[in-house]
């Protein structure tokens, strides 16, 4: 669900993107739906807007489903950060469960203002939207001041493995990892990074992960 400008090193583009809930493949372009929703919690049902870039991709309904209920659906008093923001589906998501402080990040600067836009509209001020870099915004946060971290790079770029590494470093002993990828990460690779999979999921192309820091 993120949108990242070509300087920021993508590598070529696959023939097909992931095909969003709604959404359609023509070609090469993968094109949206115009809107999606908060699918639980205080804002249930609100829109959020999907404006057609490339790159930007909506995290399906199934999938955000899935993820809060492994998370449990109440996130009371947690303080989250949704790296590559897009929409912003995943970290209003979390607001709407109760969160206690959610960062959003985007680079674009259209999708900051509209996030902005959607903070001011529901009054939610546990929601603060920063324009910049995600990883570079990763390395500048406290280590452990953050139980949640939602990652969902660009499919077609190379920030995965810096990212994780950034973010292992911001989640506390019992803090988790959100990651959404075009291909499955293996416990093998992720033990490198300090992780494990403690849950994950398939969607069509889509391949989700809840991660926690290894020997907890």
């Amino acid at each position: 669900m993120k949108y990242t400008p070509a300087s920021t090193g993508a590598s070529t583009k696959p023939k097909t993107g992931p095909r969003p809930k709604g959404g359609k493949v023509v070609g090469r372009k993968t094109v949206p739906p115009g809107e999606i929703r908060i699918i639980g919690g205080l804002y249930k049902r609100t829109r959020l807007p999907v404006p057609s870039k490339p790159g930007l991709r909506p995290t399906p309904d199934r999938v955000r489903e899935t993820l809060f209920n492994w998370l449990g659906q109440d996130l009371t008093g947690w303080r989250c950060v949704d790296v590559f923001a897009g929409t912003g589906a995943l970290g209003f998501e979390a607001a709407s469960r109760g969160a206690a402080e959610v960062l959003l990040c985007e680079q674009d600067p259209a999708l900051v203002l509209q996030l902005k836009a959607l903070q001011t509209q529901l009054q939610a001020g546990m929601v603060r939207v920063e324009r910049g870099d995600g990883v570079g915004l990763l390395r500048r946060l406290p280590a452990a001041s953050m139980q949640l971290v939602l990652l969902d790079p660009p499919f077609e770029s190379e920030l995965f493995e810096p990212a994780l590494k950034a973010a292992v470093q911001v989640i506390g002993e019992t803090g988790l990892i959100y990651l959404e990828a075009p291909r499955a990460w293996l416990d093998d690779e992720l033990q490198l990074l300090g992780l494990r999979i403690w849950r994950s999921g398939k969607a069509g192309a889509v391949h989700f992960h809840l991660l926690a820091r290894s020997g907890t």
